[in-house]
């Protein structure tokens, strides 16, 4: 049997609210995750609300570029 592409790929979500402040520097740092998704299912951007630990609350993480 032939093998197929690899369908999940890794991606980076960043807060929203600490890469603006990034620009500023007022932050701390920026919270970052590192997760997997499926091509297929989800060809657009991913949007997660996670917890956030330089804001010290969960905020809408989304998809970045490598």
């Amino acid at each position: 049997m032939a093998k197929g592409k690899n369908i999940r790929i890794r991606i980076i979500l960043e807060c929203t609210r600490c890469a603006q402040k990034s620009v500023n520097k007022e932050s701390m740092g920026i919270s970052r995750y590192i997760t997997q998704k499926n091509r297929h299912n989800t060809p657009s951007r991913l949007e997660l609300k996670k917890f956030c630990p330089c804001c010290c609350k969960h905020m809408i993480h989304t998809e970045i570029k490598k």
